[in-house]
């Protein structure tokens, strides 16, 4: 898993095996849940040891369900747009399963609202049958694919299906090949590339900046509607405004035009 500052750690029966150097010292969102007041491998080794312990992430003990956690969270927003009827189910990643099909919207959070950016794992079966076997992807691997996933969920009738997404090419591919009917969330975008962020402005409906400076340039260029400030939420489209815009109804919160200065490190 890609995690706080962009440090890999990688966990093998639900013990940390490795942890590399973080590119990013500091995160505002753990600074203010977890009281990190700078990201080192130690600190980063003791926040995903804590996770394992607390609802047992990457192990059997995974706890699955979850009520919201952040204001402008993804898994939140998706979860509120499944329970409003807005989307029809969320094609998302789950340490255990991979990429999964999913209509529920407290597992939607409990999934999204427990990671940070999973690049591999393997089938855990409590995880794999809380989600539905027939909703995971590849229960065999549990490889990771959301284009994949998403035809899944077109095959499985879903009409109104929100995806996470990391690359551009494959937000430009989800976008070509089914237009409307996907709704596309960047997450994890720390460290993209000024190519890949203008592809995500141009496919996706709603966008998280994290610690990317071309995140946070684009979006104050193109005057996207801000939501949170911490690792604010950025929308794009007016399908993506109208979700937002629902969000802060929800929480009685206002927006903001356009990103403010983020004063903190990006890259």
């Amino acid at each position: 898993m890609e995690v706080l500052g962009l440090s890999r750690v990688v966990v093998e029966n639900g013990v940390v095996v490795d942890v590399s150097e973080p590119r990013v010292d500091f995160c505002p969102l753990f600074y203010k849940h977890r009281g990190i007041e700078k990201l080192t491998k130690e600190s980063i080794r003791e926040n995903v040891e804590f996770r394992i312990r607390d609802f047992g992430i990457f192990t059997e003990r995974r706890e699955m369900r979850m009520k919201d956690f952040l204001s402008f969270g993804i898994s939140e927003i998706m979860s509120m747009c499944v329970t409003k009827g807005i989307l029809d189910c969320s094609v998302c990643v789950c340490d255990g399963s991979g990429t999964a099909v999913v209509d529920d919207p407290e597992l939607i959070q409990g999934i999204g609202g427990r990671i940070s950016g999973i690049v591999e794992t393997t089938p855990l079966q409590k995880v794999i049958n809380e989600i539905g076997r027939d909703r995971v992807l590849d229960p065999e691997t549990a490889r990771i694919d959301q284009v994949a996933g998403t035809r899944k969920a077109w095959d499985m009738g879903y009409r109104n299906i929100g995806v996470t997404v990391v690359r551009g090419n494959e937000a430009a591919l989800l976008r070509k090949e089914f237009g409307e009917h996907v709704v596309l969330f960047a997450v994890h975008t720390s460290g993209v590339t000024e190519e890949d962020a203008k592809v995500l402005y141009d496919t996706c409906d709603i966008v998280t900046a994290c610690a990317s400076k071309p995140m946070w340039e684009l979006g104050k260029k193109l005057g996207a509607e801000q939501i949170g400030n911490k690792v604010p939420v950025f929308a794009i489209t007016a399908r993506g405004r109208e979700i937002c815009e629902t969000r802060l109804k929800q929480i009685n919160k206002e927006a903001r035009s356009g990103p403010d200065d983020p004063a903190r490190p990006l890259i």
